[in-house]
């Protein structure tokens, strides 16, 4: 007979979240992740198989959360200014808590861009592609850009989300306000 766990998933997931999101999957030991999610390493093989299932949890809770930011993108009916409040709604979070980290899935992007993870790739190009896929709906809201142009504005805009979310972690918040103010300036 299974025994039944003596911890919360969830909270153990989260907990194992922030800290990948802080220090990166490389650089996050077995030993740091028991000593912050207050668990042993049988337990997390027993739930999570090893670090990297237990990594891809923490992917799928991160994206569960912006996932709220990424339905508000979506169904916006402003076009630029909707992508403009998207790169304020993402970074607004940090900035509450004090907890610069940048985003989990752009720090994951970096990370793993010259791993030959299949699974995490698969899982980011994922993400990119639904975030650019979005961003393209709201430029052609504007019926004066042609669909060249709005290809290169959807670049731009990724590119300076993945920049955003790499200032995120050194630049003060003003800084940060300041960076996609002028992102937007001439869109």
């Amino acid at each position: 007979m299974a025994r039944k766990k003596q911890y919360n998933e969830d909270l153990v997931v989260e907990k194992a979240m922030n800290l990948f999101w802080k220090n990166g999957y490389e650089a996050t030991s077995m030993q740091m992740l028991e000593k912050e999610m207050g668990i042993n390493k049988f337990s997390i093989y027993s739930s999570f198989g090893n670090k990297h299932g237990l990594f891809l949890e923490s992917l799928k809770r991160y994206k569960s959360r912006v996932n709220d930011v990424l339905v508000k993108l979506k169904n916006g009916t402003k076009g630029v200014e909707d992508i403009k409040q998207f790169f304020y709604d993402s970074i607004s979070s940090n900035f509450k808590t004090g907890n610069q980290k940048g985003c989990f899935v752009t720090n994951t992007y970096y990370e793993f861009s010259e791993n030959e993870d299949q699974l995490i790739k698969e899982q980011m190009t994922s993400f990119m592609e639904n975030l650019k896929s979005i961003i393209i709906d709201k430029l052609r809201l504007d019926p004066l850009k042609d669909e060249a142009t709005i290809t290169k504005q959807a670049n731009y805009l990724l590119l300076a989300k993945h920049g955003l979310a790499a200032a995120e972690r050194v630049n003060t918040k003003e800084e940060i306000e300041d960076y996609i103010e002028m992102t937007f300036k001439n869109l």
